[in-house]
């Protein structure tokens, strides 16, 4: 098995290192457009195999996407972090620029990948690698419900001052401050985590768990890396594995909650396949009154693109 991380940065080479460490693949390749930068990152992964034993080999390349060939997964990581002065929309073009550029490569080159985007904002680079791409939505989805009920989970292990194992959770919506945590989904050791905790904190568990990258910003300078690295490599190890693990995974609804045409995280089964199949939830109407909120949110980002397209065409 073969598996190519684009992007060496922080969240790409943590990545990497997961999946080799965790034997995931033979072989991972690591994609940067900063000479030398990848190449460092994997020589420096495949050194401490000796150390944590294992067999993973880890290449590094700039921008030499014949290196990719024959993958059968790729993570893409690329994109700039949002700086001072630039508007959603700057950060949009350039990294949905980036991300298309990306994805043409990895089909060129590995027309039979399945694709797992990382790059922010998440669910519009997601779109923008789908219609990229023309791959099946079933192959093309996104990273951020792994990260974000991983963050809920956490928080709940904390206050609880329980193992994070016993904690099960799902999350929908869109990667940002209209995600819907739904505490009716999660439970502790398969109890219902309403019994264990009051509703005021469970609210401000799910509130801290919204704002789960921007505090990690406020206290760093910068976003996380660890989870984000750590949760894309648990999606590739899902699909190389056929584990059909149950994630919350971004992808394109086509009917499913009432919404078509959409990028939204939603439960899903993850296989050899990529997305085996779309979990529907019976929601209730609070529910799906906080979904349809994180629809309308990410629809207007989505069409900020198509303009942003339409502008340079």
């Amino acid at each position: 098995m073969k598996v190519t991380v684009v992007g060496a940065g922080n969240v790409g080479a943590t990545c990497a290192d997961v999946l080799a460490y965790r034997e995931i693949a033979n072989e991972v390749v690591l994609v940067d457009i900063k000479e030398g930068f990848a190449e460092g990152k994997a020589l420096d992964i495949w050194q401490k195999a000796p150390i944590n034993l294992y067999d993973t080999r880890t290449v590094g390349v700039t921008n030499d996407y014949s290196k990719t060939a024959g993958s059968d997964v790729v993570v893409i990581t690329s994109g700039l972090p949002r700086k001072p002065g630039m508007t959603r929309d700057d950060l949009i073009s350039t990294n949905a620029g980036i991300v298309q550029s990306v994805t043409e490569n990895i089909v060129k080159h590995s027309p039979d990948a399945i694709i797992i985007v990382v790059s922010n904002p998440l669910d519009v680079m997601t779109y923008a690698a789908h219609i990229t791409s023309k791959l099946p939505r079933t192959r093309v989805m996104g990273m951020a419900g792994i990260l974000d009920t991983a963050r809920y989970r956490a928080f709940l292990a904390e206050a609880l001052n329980v193992s994070p194992k016993d904690i099960q959770a799902v999350l929908m919506g869109g990667h940002g401050d209209t995600m819907v945590p739904l505490p009716r989904y999660t439970t502790v050791g398969g109890i219902p985590v309403t019994e264990l905790i009051g509703e005021e904190e469970l609210n401000a568990i799910v509130e801290r768990t919204k704002n789960g990258g921007g505090e990690l910003v406020k206290l760093m300078g910068t976003s996380a890396w660890y989870a984000p690295g750590s949760a894309a490599a648990q999606m590739v190890e899902a699909i190389v594995r056929d584990q059909r693990r149950v994630f919350p995974v971004c992808v394109k609804l086509e009917g499913e909650y009432g919404i078509d045409g959409v990028y939204l995280g939603v439960p899903v089964i993850l296989g050899k396949n990529g997305i085996e199949k779309i979990i529907e939830l019976q929601l209730n109407e609070d529910e799906k009154q906080l979904l349809e909120t994180s629809r309308g949110h990410v629809k207007e980002v989505m069409e900020a693109l198509d303009n942003i397209n339409a502008a340079k065409a």
